[in-house]
């Protein structure tokens, strides 16, 4: 069998009618045949939308496939034996032109019993932001489901909301339940367990293509909402040139960002767990055995979990999210 090496893979764009152009534009998303592209999905496992290899011998095969033939050398042993051939993180980029809806996930428990599927939990690293945008996450106080009620029947739900001003550089991490919205004017990264699940609970009355408003699901989100989720949720960590900081550290994913300007090298011996890497500034070489790949700004990578050293040589000055599943952490 041949040896693995860091994977690339096609990114599938998709039409939103909140969407813009700049992840075609400042983030090398091709094909750029659209104005209105809000989300590009860079690693999924998602039944319809398995995200299929760009690059090696293995190009044109799917995640789920490769899976079923390397198992743990891919995700690692602890990970292989709880997700099996599924991969168990969803990473996007998202741009906002427009207010996204204000909709909450269910959590594992929920989603197993409604869908079948897993829950979502998920962070958004935020990539830019223009003047005054806004995160909506939580409530500001915590609610009962009647005041949450009577809010959603008087379109008042947004005053009992906690907004944040948004810059970039920003972490916000949405545990299941927690209602949340992306305001307009925001381009940024999402790492999530391999979910499609969202109940929308507002839409800001928009309209789909036709006349319709777009389908809400106000009853199976009220089961799924955390009232006690209040409060300012912004997590701003300062970055530190050649130094690994750590952004997020959950039961399903630990993200860390990695700004440099000289080799840094990584050895995840411990980890028993895939690794990705997603260049959201300069570009880089990934140098293992004697070998490398490049890999520039908007370009996502998934180390295997059987290459367990790497150096990370920097082009041009780069800054990288640094993903995977801490096997401590996780339940």
């Amino acid at each position: 069998m041949s040896e693995l090496y860091p994977l690339k893979f096609e990114p599938a764009l998709k039409e939103k009618v909140w969407g813009g152009s700049a992840l075609c534009t400042r983030y090398n998303k091709k094909p750029a045949n659209s104005t209105k592209i809000g989300e590009s999905w860079e690693l999924s496992a998602i039944s319809d939308n398995q995200s299929i290899i760009s690059n090696g011998f293995l190009a044109g095969n799917n995640i789920e496939e490769l899976i079923e033939v390397y198992m743990g050398d891919i995700t690692g042993d602890s990970v292989y034996e709880k997700f099996g051939n599924e991969f168990p993180l969803l990473i996007k980029f998202i741009e906002a032109r427009e207010d996204l809806s204000i909709q909450v996930h269910p959590d594992n428990a929920l989603a197993k019993e409604r869908h079948k599927a897993y829950g979502k939990t998920e962070m958004w690293y935020i990539l830019e932001s223009e003047k005054n945008t806004k995160i909506y996450t939580g409530f500001r106080e915590g609610v009962t489901r009647e005041m949450y009620e009577e809010a959603l029947k008087n379109s008042s739900l947004v005053d009992i909301l906690n907004i944040e001003n948004v810059n970039a550089g920003d972490t916000f991490y949405t545990p299941s339940g927690r209602v949340h919205a992306i305001g307009a004017g925001t381009v940024l990264v999402e790492i999530q367990q391999t979910s499609d699940i969202t109940y929308r609970i507002y839409d800001w009355d928009r309209q789909s293509s036709g006349k319709e408003k777009r389908e809400l699901h106000t009853e199976l989100a009220i089961d799924a909402i955390d009232f006690t989720a209040t409060g300012k949720n912004k997590i701003s960590r300062a970055q530190e040139l050649n130094k690994t900081i750590n952004l997020v550290s959950c039961e399903f994913f630990t993200t860390n960002i990695i700004w440099f300007n000289t080799t840094v090298n990584k050895e995840y011996f411990s980890y028993d767990s895939f690794v990705v890497y997603i260049c959201i500034e300069g570009e880089f070489l990934i140098c293992w055995n004697g070998s490398t790949e490049s890999v520039s700004k908007g370009e996502t990578v998934l180390l295997p979990a059987m290459i367990e050293k790497v150096n990370l040589k920097p082009l041009k000055e780069a800054k990288l999210l640094e993903i995977y599943i801490n096997s401590e952490n996780a339940l």
